[in-house]
């Protein structure tokens, strides 16, 4: 594979000011040699050239582009490459890949650039996963933490409790090939005591999952209560911006409306859903339904009441359908009189937290924040930490880690032989390497690199 030269599209397709087309491979500098205006060949690396993309059959100039140089193993996939940037609109950018294929490139699989980087050892596998989280990052905080981990400070991390492991069975190794020769061996207790501190590690780094799935797929928050209760009037507040149509008609809001709110760099998925209450025909059967729908996948509740009004039946039946759920009780319109019975709400929601807030007034929004950032971590560890882990992938190794180390002290402790020790040592050892890259199959391999976009 490594032996292909490739070619892609590095923007977005559509209309804009500039767009890159990449070619990577041992070829890539004798393509460019054939298409662009000037001899690449005599040009330097890490230099930028202005002139045109040629097409070698027609002699049409296809572009006026700016060509980037980059000689292995100084680049992004560590190969020859070149970068090609011109207008951004999708009729020349595709002409210009079009010339590089017919020239001596294939086009790229998705993320192939980036998995060449890998192969290529210029980056590990945490770096490589890391590049997509920078992609698809949803707020700067997010965004913070995958450029660490694209640094390498996970990995960095992960590469040091490896070594930690594989001198501990260096160690088991040697009394298991030489038990008849006068070598000195870790007792029992430095063993247990190195196994100890590997594990404490691993368990610190599991703490920090949670958040870190946190950051990287956003808290799927949905907005319910009975229809007029200013739910939308809610999500505007929270959103500062009009994104849902308010009116003093109970029922306005048909359909489920989703948007990303950045809430102290926590990307909230928030969802505002149609009023929960008896279905009057057809249209309003089915947006109910799929409020339900919303409300069973939902990590986070936010359940907005009427503070100007006393609770109706539908308010009672909806706190019974969230009593299971993480759920913040929104009393809203507080700029009202105030008549909603708070000991009712208490005696069904008991352990539930309570808010007020008006939407309209942009009251107690600032606390409702705090509020769910509280919630959602209630327990576990915030996002701060640069070796934070992001990726379900990395926590589910990270676990089978966990239970190879504990089985290891196991052993330990109760005097098993080395053969038992080393065996359960080598899996956590294995399971740590699938991070970074050091152990890990081709599937593993297409798996990951297929969900990055073609150009990348």
């Amino acid at each position: 594979m490594l032996e292909d030269t490739i070619a892609a599209i590095s923007t977005p397709i559509g209309e804009g000011g500039l767009g890159i087309v990449r070619i990577s491979g041992p070829r890539a500098f004798s393509i460019a040699n054939k298409i662009f205006s000037k001899k690449v060949s005599r040009l330097s690396s890490h230099t930028v050239h202005h002139g045109h993309i040629i097409d070698p059959k027609s002699k049409d100039k296809i572009d006026e582009v700016m060509l980037s140089i980059f000689r292995k193993p100084r680049s992004f996939t560590a190969e020859d490459m070149i970068e090609i940037t011109g207008h951004g609109g999708i009729v020349p950018l595709r002409r210009i890949l079009g010339v590089c294929l017919a020239n001596g490139a294939r086009l790229a699989e998705p993320g192939e650039f980036t998995k060449r980087a890998f192969l290529n050892e210029r980056i590990d596998l945490a770096q490589a996963e890391a590049v997509v989280d920078i992609i698809r990052a949803k707020t700067e905080m997010g965004l913070k933490v995958a450029l660490h981990q694209l640094d390498g400070e996970l990995s960095s991390k992960i590469e040091g409790l490896r070594q930690e492991l594989i001198n501990l069975s260096a160690h088991l190794e040697v009394a298991i090939d030489f038990p008849q020769e006068d070598i000195e061996r870790l007792e029992s207790n430095q063993m247990l005591l190195k196994a100890e501190k590997v594990l404490k590690e691993v368990k610190k780094l599991l703490r920090g999952a949670e958040g870190g799935k946190v950051l990287r797929e956003g808290i799927k928050t949905v907005i319910i209560g009975r229809p007029n209760v200013g739910k939308s009037s809610l999500l505007n507040a929270l959103l500062k911006e009009k994104r849902a149509i308010v009116t003093p008609i109970p029922g306005t809001t048909r359909d489920i409306i989703e948007e990303i709110i950045n809430v102290k760099g926590i990307p909230l998925k928030i969802i505002d859903t149609a009023g929960l209450t008896t279905p009057g025909g057809v249209v309003e059967k089915e947006s109910i339904e799929r409020t339900r729908r919303s409300l069973e996948a939902a990590d986070l509740v936010l359940l907005v009441m009427d503070a100007a009004t006393y609770l109706s039946k539908e308010d009672y039946e909806i706190m019974e359908d969230v009593r299971d759920k993480k759920v913040i009780v929104v009393i809203n319109k507080t700029d009202l009189p105030e008549v909603i019975e708070l000991n009712e709400i208490r005696k069904i929601l008991h352990d539930k937290r309570i808010i007020k807030v008006s939407a309209t007034k942009k009251t107690g929004l600032g606390r409702l924040e705090r509020m769910v950032i509280d919630l959602i971590f209630e327990g576990g560890v915030a996002p701060s930490d640069r070796t934070l882990v992001t990726n379900i992938r990395h926590k589910d190794a990270l676990e089978r880690t966990e239970r190879s180390l504990e089985n290891v002290m196991g052993s330990i402790r109760k005097n098993m032989s080395a053969e038992f020790i080393s065996a359960d040592l080598k899996a956590a050892l294995d399971s740590l390497g699938e991070i970074t890259g050091k152990t890990v199959t081709e599937d593993i391999l297409d798996e990951i690199f297929s969900q990055f976009c073609i150009g990348k």
